[in-house]
């Protein structure tokens, strides 16, 4: 039995993919979570699933409590975290509703607390590593469910993350395509380095649901086409969660 963190959104927090459920409410020295924690199990493990933004979406990406967040499921004794995200594509060959399996990031962010570590105790400074922030076990275990599953994905992928909730001008989706990332969103810095601070082993499972700004023959990315794509997609990304959780022990 484990104790599996999931942070997504939609479909994720339906407490009919969980027995037993019930919400939690709990406080960390940085703050709670927005909404509480939807805890339940599912076949040996148990689960507790966090709305990043809220059950209603209401928070935006630069206002999330990631700490707190992290902390919680710290605390909740999460062995494992699972994330599930949506982003833009920077790549011809990601299309939308393509799932990549991330195995790097770009924090292009401003404003946000990136670390636990407020301070340092007299001669023990603390620096995470983080040359390869996402678990290679979780991640095998993603990739392999999305194969047996026959959805289409791509195995590795590198994410920048933007401040939002603005969308990238031209110049910005062009220079990082330039800088080497694969896809684009607003949310997994500091996410993925704060689990890895923690100490819990994290991967993230990402949906393309645009192309941002970068091409040209077609429109720039809207909010409404978003919501469209990802909602025709969705039940592919529960269904590979669920498979993933099925592998664990």
């Amino acid at each position: 039995m484990a104790n599996i963190g999931i942070i997504g959104g939609s479909g994720l927090d339906n407490p009919d993919i969980l027995h037993d459920s019930k919400d939690l409410q709990v406080s960390t020295s940085f703050g709670s979570t927005t909404s509480p924690v939807r805890a339940g199990t599912m076949g040996r493990h148990n689960i507790f699933l966090l709305a990043r933004h809220g059950r209603e979406h209401t928070v935006p990406p630069s206002q999330v409590n990631y700490r707190a967040k992290i902390e919680t499921l710290r605390l909740l004794g999460c062995e494992y975290i699972l994330a599930t995200t949506a982003v833009g594509s920077l790549r011809e060959e990601i299309g939308r509703g393509d799932l990549v399996v991330l195995d790097q990031f770009i924090d292009f962010t401003r404003h946000r607390s990136v670390t636990f570590h407020e301070s340092f105790a007299p001669h023990e400074p603390k620096h995470t590593p983080m040359a390869d922030p996402f678990s290679e076990h979780l991640r095998g275990l993603l990739n392999a469910s999305c194969a047996e599953l026959g959805i289409r994905h791509h195995k590795q992928g590198t994410v920048v993350t933007i401040e939002g909730p603005r969308f990238s001008t031209r110049a910005e989706s062009r220079m990082f395509r330039l800088w080497g990332a694969d896809v684009i969103n607003m949310s997994i810095a500091p996410e993925v380095i704060l689990a890895n601070e923690a100490g819990i082993p994290y991967a993230a499972v990402a949906m393309s649901t645009d192309y941002d700004c970068w091409k040209t023959d077609e429109a720039p990315v809207t909010w409404d086409e978003i919501l469209h794509i990802f909602r025709q997609n969705a039940q592919k990304v529960t269904d590979v969660l669920l498979a993933v959780i099925g592998k664990i022990s």
